[in-house]
């Protein structure tokens, strides 16, 4: 790693739309903390970066532990450098109707997509406006728009978006970005998870999607790394606030 290589932490990083994130990003030249509860399960992740010819480092850290986030944002400025990127991807579903919605299953969604996006931006910034100039990545989705099932993914969905606004407004004066992307159906294993408990064949749930959404076709996780990947341009540093619906089509 040259001393001028930028470094970015992606939370939620040990496979799925974390994953593609932390691979595409290590592509464009970055070297990259990649980030889960689990170390061990970062691995795969970090060591495909690596033979690819990347710099990565594997992070075991709960992003909604206070104290855990901010040693791994000192571990990571030490090892691989101050991070001037953060994309907060890392998330959980507890899905369930209102009614059998347990007050367990709303905190620990709230907790992870919320509080950890909250918490890893925190310790995060101090680098940023350091550095003078940083980007804010924060995973949204569809789903902040109301979805069946999903109050709880839904509020925290929404509250990313309004996260993200203030957080562009508090950080552009220091030269930092910060910008929400909204995924639609994109195929991880949590839309698999989705589909088997409202009982659906995992690829009759893609394809009935995919009739669904105006490019007829669903999403796959390197569609929201390529958008991370112009967002944390240097060229992408008059956008910021923004609320990018990787969709497939228009969402309200």
């Amino acid at each position: 790693m040259t001393a001028d290589t930028r470094v970015a932490v992606v939370t939620g990083a040990a496979r799925g739309i974390g994953a593609a994130v932390a691979r595409r990003l290590a592509a464009d030249g970055f070297a990259v903390a990649v980030c889960d509860l689990d170390e061990a399960a970062c691995a795969a992740t970090a060591t495909g970066i690596e033979e690819a010819g990347g710099t990565a480092l594997a992070v075991g850290v709960d992003v909604a532990d206070e104290a855990a986030v901010e040693a791994a944002v000192a571990r990571i400025a030490a090892e691989l450098g101050p991070p001037v990127v953060l994309v907060n991807n890392a998330g959980v579903l507890r899905d369930n109707l209102l009614f059998k919605m347990s007050a367990d299953d709303w905190d620990a969604v709230l907790s992870v997509h919320l509080r950890g996006a909250f918490l890893m931006s925190r310790a995060a910034q101090a680098h940023m406006t350091k550095a003078g100039w940083g980007r804010i990545v924060n995973l949204s989705s569809t789903s902040a728009l109301g979805n069946r099932g999903q109050a709880n993914y839904a509020a925290a969905k929404a509250g990313m978006q309004g996260f993200t606004k203030t957080l562009a407004i508090e950080l552009g004066k220091f030269g930092v970005t910060a910008n929400a992307i909204a995924p639609g159906f994109i195929v991880t294993d949590m839309t698999a998870a989705t589909a088997e408990r409202v009982g659906v064949d995992f690829e009759v749930f893609q394809a009935e999607a995919a009739r669904q959404i105006p490019v007829q076709r669903v999403g796959r996780p390197d569609d929201i790394a390529a958008t991370v990947s112009f967002l944390v341009r240097e060229e992408a540093g008059f956008v910021s606030g923004q609320v990018i619906y990787v969709a497939g089509g228009p969402k309200a």
